[in-house]
């Protein structure tokens, strides 16, 4: 049995780092991947997929992607269920990610900084929607 899966997209929002009471580094993000078609208006359509990564990898990941970002996710689908405060069984389908890549670095554009479109100085960006591929 197989169950693989390598996915190109962008960053819908900043990964959120989070720690196991026992110390475990686990990331989850949200990855816009354009779909290969358009929809009868011409417009283009994406899926957007969460990503958890674990250990060294998380911290990395929070460390070097933002928003916008676009990176390469190999890894594989997990679901996994539970009861919310209704009663309600809820499931979750996610990519436990074992891999990801940097396909954009912090000086994308020739190490010129006004050429980085995502560059944000640690301030709020603002980017418009139609600029967005999600």
């Amino acid at each position: 049995m197989l169950n693989r899966v390598i996915l190109i997209g962008r960053l819908t929002r900043d990964p959120d780092l989070r720690y196991t009471p026992a110390g475990v580094a686990v990331t989850q993000f949200t990855l816009a991947v354009d779909r290969p078609f358009t929809s009868n208006g011409g417009e283009r359509e994406a899926d957007f997929i969460p990503v958890v990564t674990w250990r060294q990898l998380a911290e990395t990941c929070a460390n070097y992607l933002r928003k916008g970002r676009l990176c390469a996710v190999e890894g594989r689908i997990q679901v996994r269920n539970y009861e919310n405060n209704e009663g309600k069984r809820v499931y979750v389908t996610e990519v436990i990610a074992d891999n990801v890549r940097f396909l954009e670095s912090n000086n994308q554009g020739g190490g010129q900084r006004g050429q980085d479109t995502y560059h944000d100085d640690g301030k709020p960006i603002d980017i418009a929607d139609d600029d967005l591929p999600f």
